[in-house]
């Protein structure tokens, strides 16, 4: 995925209003959702997810394989 789209789409879901919840399927397969709009910080292409454990997730443009809507919508941004 292109850093600037990865940005693009991780701003678009960040900000919804109201915000829903989203998934990122990383390409090694593993998933996690972001269930809170502040527990994201992105930029160029980088981003950190704070899980409610504290657990931290670094990822980049490069290792995401989807990033994906709520479950009742059709919004999916494959790499």
């Amino acid at each position: 995925m292109q850093a600037e789209t990865f940005d693009e789409t991780l701003r678009g879901f960040s900000r919804r209003v109201p915000f829903k919840p989203f998934s990122v399927e990383l390409v090694s397969g593993t998933s996690f959702t972001v269930d809170h709009p502040e527990a994201l910080v992105f930029r160029a292409g980088i981003a950190v997810y704070i899980a409610p454990s504290g657990a931290l997730s670094i990822f980049d443009h490069e290792g995401v394989n989807r990033l994906i809507g709520a479950p009742d919508e059709e919004t999916s941004r494959a790499a």
